[in-house]
């Protein structure tokens, strides 16, 4: 790849922003044709992902998802650039618990662009509609004024060519995901996002430019996490979120199992969740709102009356019919055997017990007492699970305690999963935690309590299995 700086920038241009035409000749990325000012979509297409706040997790989800994900391109912590065949939409992004962006790259393969194309890219991408445009520039790698001049520049280009316009967002940050909603963004037919990235070290940038195709929608997770009838803020609550992040690897296990891969817009697997610490219900209601049948239990009575009438909101709420995706909730200890020969899960996806909510930082004394009551209710969850559900794949949390030396893990729960004869795995390209966890770790810096995400695949019973 052939990258030159362009050290003139003519009147007007943006200055000192440190540009530089790419000349990509690497045959399988996008390239804008100036010539034609035209978008054309690769066979291979690529697009940019901006992750949440736990990215190992939400890139962990996105290959989970994806298995011909190939990564292009990590330069940013929270942004990876990645090639697919699956055709992603705002239909897609609404199944993922991690990731708030999606763009999709709208560039040809070996030609030059440079940042002076963008105002001419924007009116191609806006179309032939009528009328004030909105628009948005998603940018990372370009410095606020540089920013600044870009989309003043956009919007000049749009009045000659007859299209006034209203830009959302300012030069230090990029539209809200809400707005993008909000000013119909995604679909094009009022307006739309460009993502510019500045991609690589300082002696071989890339330029790639994307259009923004799904955003995370922020009000519909509030409603769900906020406005449910029944919150027990008692003990740990599951953001509707991370519980899509399990359900998800709780997919990547069954295809795994089943030998199968998704197609290019294939529909959503019609599972049978199974969960056997349901709490209030966010991973059941997460099942609903996907079109999953949902398995729920708990120990606790109180829980169990929260977790129906959150069901019962849910169902109402989004007019999810019984006759469509079925639900049963009922009291169950974890440890006891498992009567489900009628209707057998495919997959047990669960946040056990994380123990009590902490508000300050646990002493040594506690933490030892914690992991030992956890160490004993895991074992007896997973000893009954492999039991009487010996075929069905785990995807659960553990409890991880904060310490001012580090995590605090569960150790002997191992022991238990090797004598079982679970198989520990991670979607492709996932980092494991450490050589003695093949797990994942969810934290946040003001809790004390983590949650170690733990994916379990039952032993090897057909040939089918990968």
């Amino acid at each position: 790849m052939e990258v030159r700086e362009v050290k003139e920038v003519r009147e007007g241009g943006i200055p000192k922003v440190r540009q530089y035409a790419l000349r990509l000749t690497f045959r399988t990325f996008h390239t804008f044709r100036t010539s034609s000012i035209s978008c054309t979509l690769l066979r291979m297409p690529s697009y940019a992902a901006f992750l949440g706040h736990q990215p190992h997790l939400s890139l962990a989800e996105l290959t989970a998802l994806l298995p011909d994900c190939t990564v292009t391109d990590s330069s940013f912590p929270q942004i990876v650039v990645f090639q697919t065949m699956r055709e992603l939409d705002q239909e897609f992004l609404k199944t993922l618990g991690g990731t708030m962006v999606i763009a999709r790259s709208v560039l040809e393969n070996t030609q030059s662009v440079t940042l002076e194309d963008v105002p001419q890219i924007l009116l191609s991408a806006l179309g032939s509609g009528r009328g004030k445009a909105t628009f948005s520039l998603r940018t990372v790698g370009l410095t606020p004024k540089s920013v600044r001049m870009l989309y003043r520049r956009c919007k000049d280009r749009l009045k000659d060519a007859g299209r006034p316009s209203r830009y959302v967002g300012n030069e230090k940050k990029p539209a809200l995901p809400l707005l993008l909603h909000q000013h119909d963004m995604l679909t094009g037919k009022r307006g739309c996002e460009l993502v510019i990235l500045i991609l690589g070290k300082e002696e071989e940038r890339t330029l790639w430019i994307g259009r923004t195709v799904a955003a995370q929608d922020v009000v519909a997770y509030t409603h769900r996490d906020v406005e449910k009838p029944v919150r027990d803020t008692t003990v740990g609550l599951l953001p509707p979120k991370l519980a899509q992040m399990l359900m998800n690897f709780g997919l990547f296990l069954v295809r795994s199992q089943r030998g199968e891969l998704p197609t290019k817009r294939s529909k959503p697997l019609p599972l049978t969740v199974y969960d056997p610490f349901c709490g209030t219900g966010v991973i059941p209601m997460e099942c609903l709102v996907r079109g999953w049948n949902v398995l729920a239990s708990d120990l606790s009575q109180k829980a169990v009356n929260g977790c129906t009438k959150n069901i019962e909101w849910i169902r109402k709420e989004l007019k999810i019919l019984k006759k469509d995706v079925a639900s049963t909730v009922w009291k169950q200890d974890a440890g006891k055997p498992f009567d489900l020969k009628k209707t057998p899960p495919d997959v047990i996806v669960t946040e056990t017990s994380l123990g009590p909510s902490l508000i300050a930082r646990p002493t040594q004394k506690d933490v030892s007492k914690l992991k030992a009551e956890s160490e004993k209710l895991q074992a007896s969850f997973l000893e009954n699970a492999a039991k009487t559900l010996p075929s069905v794949p785990i995807v659960c949390a553990w409890p991880a305690w904060r310490q001012k030396g580090g995590w605090v893990h569960l150790e002997n729960i191992w022991k238990t999963v090797e004598k079982l004869k679970y198989r520990p795995m991670l979607p492709p390209h996932t980092d494991p935690l450490g050589p003695r966890h093949f797990s994942l770790l969810y934290q946040r810096s003001d809790q004390f309590v983590g949650r170690e995400i733990v994916l379990l695949m039952p032993p090897k019973t057909t040939s089918k299995e990968a």
